[in-house]
């Protein structure tokens, strides 16, 4: 009796073990990988696993706040490596989670020639050039672009400041510049759009003598500021587009395709007179030692 206890538990064991081996087989669970990153063995999808910004840069160069004496400037073709270049990926880089191209720029010691402030920005260069190549307001020219400024930082009072995002430049042809015995093509900004407060802020240039002779009107002197305009939406660190429409003697900038404001008159007709190129980025308005900015373009197209 004592011998079939024995049998009958160890086959009821046997039992036990085998369906116990069974089960945890059936349940066992499968390793899928993280479930914020994509199984390596499969092909990364553009748009699905990450995103990238749709910007052709073949026709910009980039202004960086760093250098020895003068800022640093990426022409193409190296401008196009910006992702993988070490002296960009500081200040110019992807964000793979939204699709948008970051300028970051803070007080880095090294400003252009007519400014004291800092900035990561791009220049327009038409056909790849050297910035010898521009256009005129009679030519024409468009931009628009999708962008955000997500972060920024305050002064000591706890106000923002303040960054450019986008520029109409003007510039001497060599004839001119001769003309008025000029050290160099610089002429003044005819616009300069800049987030403020969380709002989008218009500033523009009106002559002082409205009697100045085509002479005259070509020095950066003869040139002041207009009183500037706010467009009313409050864009705070949401996504927003602007559109810059330059035609003959008028300007026209549109925000979220919604508000517009228009320059025309006697200021833009004598603004004709100059080259021009467009300007995006971040240009910040401050030189305060921990100042900074970052702005995020999603899309930026330009056309003439």
């Amino acid at each position: 009796m004592k011998k079939n206890n024995i049998t009958f538990t160890f086959l009821i064991s046997s039992i036990f073990f085998l369906f116990g081996t069974s089960c945890k087989e059936e349940v066992k669970p499968q390793f899928t990988g993280h479930p914020h990153f994509t199984n390596t063995s499969e092909p990364l999808v553009e748009g699905v696993d990450y995103f990238l910004p749709q910007i052709d840069l073949n026709n910009w160069k980039v202004t960086l706040p760093i250098g020895s004496g003068s800022p640093t400037e990426i022409h193409p073709p190296e401008i196009l490596d910006y992702a993988t270049s070490s002296i960009l990926q500081d200040f110019m880089y992807n964000d793979s989670t939204d699709g948008s191209l970051v300028f970051y720029t803070y007080p880095g010691g090294a400003t252009t020639t007519n400014s004291s402030y800092p900035r990561t920005e791009l220049r327009e260069l038409m056909n790849g050039g050297d910035g010898k190549v521009n256009w005129t307001f009679a030519e024409g020219g468009r931009m628009k672009g999708t962008l955000s400024v997500p972060e920024i930082s305050k002064d000591a009072g706890g106000n923002f400041h303040r960054t450019i995002i986008m520029q109409i430049h003007g510039r001497l042809t060599d004839a001119q510049k001769n003309q008025i015995g000029a050290s160099d093509n610089n002429a003044p900004p005819i616009l300069k759009i800049s987030w403020y407060k969380g709002k989008i802020r218009i500033n523009s240039k009106v002559l002082n003598d409205l009697n100045a002779s085509n002479i005259e009107i070509l020095e950066t002197s003869a040139w002041g500021n207009d009183s500037g305009f706010n467009f009313l939406e409050e864009v705070w660190h949401d996504k927003f587009t602007l559109e810059i429409i330059a035609s003959e003697g008028r300007m026209e900038v549109i925000l979220n395709d919604n508000e517009s404001k228009v320059f025309e008159g006697i200021h833009m007709q004598k603004w004709g007179v100059f080259e021009n190129y467009f300007k995006a980025g971040n240009y910040l308005g401050s030189t305060e030692e921990n100042a900074f900015a970052i702005v995020k373009y999603y899309d930026l197209e330009v056309s003439h």
